[in-house]
């Protein structure tokens, strides 16, 4: 089995899903291939160090957080081997043909992006907006062979196929109660190791993002004062979106961008899935409804 997670940003996997993959891997063992996609530079994220300085170090901190969480990471480049620039991602042509070539070459069962905001008045991130309207406008066309041979040529004459993964949206921050959720998993038996991956981004936890402001971030003291403030953090969450419960939990939507699975096996394939805190009833319904079509 295999699954993918694809974002803008050098640490947008650590608090979205690194819980959940771990806990798939506890659950798969080798069976189980993960890999992460970073799709931008990571250079505009920081106050007072440069461009350069500030991308290299986080490339040096998801370098770190892999080493600690044992999966493998890529950066995306787009067909000129430009990394895509942070800060002002569009869903461009070049950033669809990569994206179209990047899952093609590893075929995910399932992979894991941002949503795509359906209230107007919801806040964003442009690169995260960016990457999850990139990959909904190009999943039909991970299946189709010559949808970008101009960037990435091949031989026209022969195609084989290739796998269409189910595309679930993981929970994203900036877009507040602006996420529906059918899955909550219980990343409680994971939380240390998230503990420790996410703080391997000093350059974002303890400087970037308490300046920034709008996170309500301190800079940690220490890692046990970071693993205060993540719990809290994951309680925070669950209090804005009206779940009942101080769990850390991990959120996704299963989206009819790709694959439609079956319910059963689907759900039961995940980890740690709470389903009191899920939306499994309307969940089964719309697969229902999508397997019909």
């Amino acid at each position: 089995m295999k699954i993918l997670f694809v974002h803008a940003h050098y640490d947008d996997y650590e608090f979205a899903a690194a819980g959940t993959f771990e806990l798939w891997r506890r659950k798969l063992g080798p069976s189980l291939s993960r890999r992460v996609l970073v799709c931008t530079d990571g250079k505009a994220g920081h106050q007072f160090r440069t461009r350069e300085e500030t991308g290299e170090i986080r490339k040096q901190e998801q370098d770190a957080s892999a080493k600690i969480g044992g999966y493998e990471w890529e950066l995306l480049r787009l067909p000129d081997g430009r990394v895509p620039r942070e800060a002002c991602l569009l869903p461009s042509v070049e950033l669809l043909a990569a994206l179209w070539n990047a899952i093609r070459s590893y075929e995910p069962d399932i992979l894991f992006c941002p949503p795509v905001p359906a209230d107007p008045l919801a806040g964003i991130h442009v690169d995260h907006v960016a990457i999850g309207e990139a990959v909904r406008k190009v999943a039909y066309m991970l299946n189709v062979p010559h949808a970008f041979t101009p960037e990435y040529p091949q031989d026209e004459r022969t195609s084989k196929p290739c796998k269409v993964p189910v595309i679930v949206n993981v929970y994203d921050s900036y877009t507040g109660t602006d996420n529906p959720h059918d899955l909550a998993v219980d990343v409680s038996d994971a939380f240390d190791l998230i503990c420790d991956m996410s703080w391997c981004h000093q350059s974002q936890i303890a400087e970037w993002l308490p300046w920034v402001g709008r996170h309500k971030l301190e800079p940690p003291a220490s890692k046990d004062h970071w693993r205060e403030i993540l719990f809290n953090r994951f309680r925070r969450k669950n209090r804005q979106l009206g779940i009942a419960s101080d769990r850390p939990l991990e959120l996704f939507t299963v989206s009819a961008w790709g694959e439609t699975p079956d319910f059963t096996s689907f759900v039961a394939g995940f980890p740690n899935v709470a389903p009191e805190l899920s939306n499994l009833p309307l969940l089964k319904k719309r697969l229902e409804r999508l397997a019909e079509g």
